[in-house]
């Protein structure tokens, strides 16, 4: 069976548990997963989302800029091109998904510049998003004010708050509600990093944490009694180092070989040995434990000294199609794909900047520039300002 949005998986596994659990045939906690029942209802549930598709808009229509608002008018322009979130949003169908019964200020306001964007009518060529801006900063005062803002930081902190009004899960748990691991039972690191996983899900589970959300292995290997520890971290988005080399040219793959590669710790800086039980030279390094459906690439221009900020601007050349994330994967995981469909650009200098975006859809390429949208050629897309890349799983080149 293909895969599947998760609400629709959800729907129908508890209408499963609920028409079995009413006629007492198994265990409402059995696993019904692989049951005819279940099997006949996902049939049924494929055939009905297929036939009820959104109507949409082009997408065409560029956003207002309401006084140094070009930062926003960009992510937003690349979230809305995220067709897992978009068609969620518009839908509303996290209304009937979140936990809490507070109104979701934020997320509404967000919808509602989703639904002017891909208005089925057309009727705006341009959508003013103050409503959504003002909502954003009453949830993130640390953006209040009109300078200009980072990207990035404005993406972190909007998929944050959007996840927290639209977590299915509560914001307290009940004590003793929590997984509970084994006491002294050694774990293969495929189960160290699921209960884990299962651990965070516990907590936060929301539309947002179904489509950016993966998880980063970091492993520990201690020079004394070679010893290898490994934790487990959740990530929306993939912050890159940009090598630093002569020429005016590097490629993504450098930037992710740059990330991934072995760091040497010495005893002031490394951890605790979990064997030794002490502080020692190690070695560490990162490795992508669980691939997300969209992965955000970062490229990170910009580094800070002492006194001052600086811009780097050699041009980073990115694949559009066929990105293969399997070598920085589990071991022997095969090669994971992904697909460009959002670029986020930055121009000019540190203090005097501006935003821009390249978004795909079935027509092509669009570049978005406040108010202005028009088609691009994909011969255009690379470039020194590229500054967050959006890529898309594809899910028919897995490995089954």
């Amino acid at each position: 069976m293909p895969e599947v949005d998760g609400l629709m998986e959800k729907s129908c596994e508890a209408l499963c548990r609920s028409l079995v659990a009413h006629n007492g045939i198994q265990a409402e906690s059995a696993d019904i997963s692989h049951s005819v029942l279940y099997t006949s209802l996902m049939g049924l549930l494929l055939v009905a989302d297929k036939k009820a598709e959104i109507p949409l808009g082009s997408g065409q229509v560029g956003l207002r800029n309401v006084g140094n608002t070009c930062f926003l008018n960009a992510v937003v322009q690349c979230l809305s091109h995220t067709r897992g979130l978009r068609d969620y949003c518009i839908t509303k169908s996290y209304l009937q998904d979140k936990h809490s019964k507070q109104e979701p200020v934020l997320m509404n306001a967000f919808t509602q510049v989703l639904c002017g964007l891909w208005d089925v009518d057309g009727r705006d060529t341009v959508v003013n998003p103050s409503r959504f801006y003002s909502a954003f900063k009453e949830a993130v005062p640390y953006f209040s004010g009109y300078s200009q803002q980072d990207a990035q930081e404005f993406l972190r902190f909007l998929l944050d708050r959007l996840h927290t009004e639209i977590n299915r899960r509560p914001a307290k748990r009940p004590p003793g509600t929590d997984t509970q691991e084994p006491k002294h039972k050694i774990f293969r690191l495929s189960e160290q990093a699921a209960i884990m996983w299962k651990k965070h899900l516990e907590r936060d589970d929301s539309r947002i944490v179904d489509i950016f959300s993966g998880q980063l292995r970091s492993s520990l290997h201690c020079s004394i009694c070679s010893h290898y520890s490994n934790t487990f971290d959740v990530f929306c988005d993939l912050s890159l180092p940009i090598p630093k080399r002569s020429g005016d040219r590097v490629s993504l793959k450098e930037c992710l070989d740059l990330f991934s590669q072995e760091e040497k710790l010495d005893e002031e800086n490394a951890p605790m040995c979990e064997r030794c039980c002490r502080r020692t030279d190690s070695t560490k390094r990162l490795t992508i434990q669980r691939f997300p459906k969209v992965i955000v690439i970062h490229l990170n221009r910009f580094t800070m000294s002492r006194y001052s900020i600086s811009k780097s601007t050699v041009c980073v050349s990115f694949p559009i199609t066929k990105l293969d994330l399997g070598p920085y994967g589990p071991v022997d995981c095969g090669p994971v794909l992904y697909n460009l469909y959002a670029v986020c650009y930055h121009s000019g200098t540190v203090n005097m900047g501006h935003y821009t975006a390249c978004c795909r859809d079935e027509d092509g390429w669009w570049y978005y520039n406040d108010s202005s949208v028009q088609q691009v050629p994909d011969n255009q897309l690379q470039s020194s300002q590229a500054y967050v890349l959006f890529y898309q799983l594809d899910n028919s080149a897995m490995r089954h």
